[in-house]
């Protein structure tokens, strides 16, 4: 759900060649490979978070009016423990890994060395504008790149505040933040980066690529969809309802792996309505648009966008809005099916749609129809529906009786599948996303067989097919 790029044609102004061979001949110079630079980088980005808490919690405020809790728990504190979990295993990542060498390669050994890719391009998104920006520019620099950062123009306080840190934080010849809208996405997709990073909507993501195609460079595609969340009869109702309220309606609706709507069956619908209620009631109060926990949609374009999508279904909980405050209440739907308008794309706001699904079975057959999400939850006690759910929904993450919680185990790698995206990064799988891992045999000297060389015989034949 990014507005950095545009479908028009190509704006090369303004022009960033100078900044872009800036950082490959930094690059090139090795700077950025050596190891002690590397946790050094990642060590201040810890210490930003720190020091700079304050500042990221206003701008976040200003952007989104998200809470200072829910500001530290989604972005603040998410990229401190990112960047200090790469730091800790960094010297294990960037180990060569010996391979078995077989007979024939003999003597010799082989090993799988990781190298940065040279000068790394992250277009980072407006909904957690800390998070899923600097995230990857943790994995990029842990994998020794450098960077370009192109922050949402859309989270604009935020986008300010990015640009005015990292300099003071970061290497500015190894890390450089680039500000502005279409105009500047377009221009920074004329460039030949080493790999790019893009998170937001399948529309640009398509640009994104298409641009990528013209220079051979391996993408990164994030871009969410429509994430369902199957209720079945025997789960736990009552943490049920409040762990789909919290994850639906933390920042207003607006996560790429918020629950997008739930599958259930007419009795689990009548029982987990009043439940939701209840929770928002908890959460919110009576009134959320007075609650300092509740955020608020990040323009009018998008206020507009969803509150038509409200109209699709028959309102059962909330509903309220207010264009002058992009104020949209936690809203709860009903008599939504598959042709209903808020089932044709990602609703991205505060509003659930409860879709009725017979069983197991049916729910799977109708979240299949669809695309693949980024996200899939499934809420049961049964180990065999659970089972049935996890081999048959292929999906980019999924979770069993909880929704998003899968974000806190940097392990886990996180990326989509399908038109959910493509790649991965998190931990890991984000230092070997940003690494070519190049392969490497070394041979001695002797003996040198001549087996292996002109004139072919059929003795010599003989011996290789025994060497198998």
């Amino acid at each position: 759900m990014s507005e950095s790029a545009t479908q028009a044609a190509p704006i090369i102004d303004p022009d960033y060649t100078e900044v872009f061979a800036a950082l490959k001949a930094t690059f090139n110079s090795g700077k950025s490979k050596d190891l002690a630079w590397r946790r050094s980088q990642l060590e201040a980005i810890e210490r930003m978070m720190v020091e700079r808490e304050d500042d990221l919690m206003a701008a976040l405020r200003a952007d989104l009016s998200k809470a200072p809790m829910e500001s530290f728990t989604t972005e603040i504190s998410y990229i401190s423990g990112d960047a200090a979990y790469c730091c800790k295993n960094l010297n294990r990542w960037t180990k060569s890994k010996r391979i078995s060498t077989p007979v024939v390669g003999q003597p010799g050994k082989s090993w799988i060395q990781p190298e940065p890719l040279g000068v790394v391009l992250i277009i980072g998104a407006w909904n957690y504008p800390v998070q899923l920006t600097l995230a990857g520019m943790c994995a990029a620099i842990a994998a020794g790149n450098c960077v370009l950062l192109k922050p949402s123009e859309l989270a604009a306080a935020t986008s300010a505040l990015l640009a005015r840190l990292i300099p003071e934080y970061l290497d500015p010849d190894c890390v450089k933040v680039v500000e502005g809208a279409a105009a500047t996405t377009t221009a920074l997709l004329e460039l030949s980066f080493d790999h790019i990073l893009y998170t937001g909507g399948g529309t640009v993501g398509r640009i994104v690529m298409a641009a990528a195609a013209k220079h051979l460079t391996p993408v990164t595609l994030e871009l969410g969809g429509k994430c369902p969340c199957v209720v079945l009869p025997d789960t736990n109702m009552e943490a049920t309802a409040r762990r789909i309220v919290w994850g639906k309606f933390t920042n207003a609706g607006q996560t790429c792996i918020a629950p997008d709507y739930i599958l259930a069956d007419a009795d689990t619908e009548a029982q987990l309505i009043p439940l939701l209620e209840k929770s928002i009631n908890d959460m919110y109060g009576e009134n959320p648009q007075k609650s300092d926990s509740y955020g608020r949609i990040i323009n009018d374009r998008h206020f507009e966008r969803v509150s038509q999508l409200m109209k699709s279904g028959h309102t059962v909980i909330g509903g309220q809005a207010d264009a002058a405050d992009r104020y949209i209440a936690p809203t709860v739907i009903t008599d939504v099916t598959a042709d209903s308008p808020i089932m044709q794309e990602e609703i991205f706001g505060p509003v659930l749609p409860i879709v009725r699904a017979g069983n197991l079975e049916d729910a799977i057959a109708f979240i299949r129809d669809g695309d693949k999400p980024l996200a899939a939850y499934i809420f049961t006690d049964s180990k065999m529906a659970e089972a049935k759910f996890l081999n048959d929904v292929s999906c980019g993450s999924a979770c069993v009786n909880d929704v998003m919680m899968f974000m806190a185990v940097h392990e886990l790698p996180f990326g989509g599948v399908g038109a959910s995206g493509m790649g991965a990064y998190s931990g890991k799988r984000g230092f070997e996303t940003f690494s070519h891992m190049k392969a490497v045999m070394k041979r001695g000297w002797w003996p040198d067989l001549d087996i292996r060389y002109a004139p072919y015989t059929e003795k010599k034949l003989k011996w290789l097919r025994k060497l198998r």
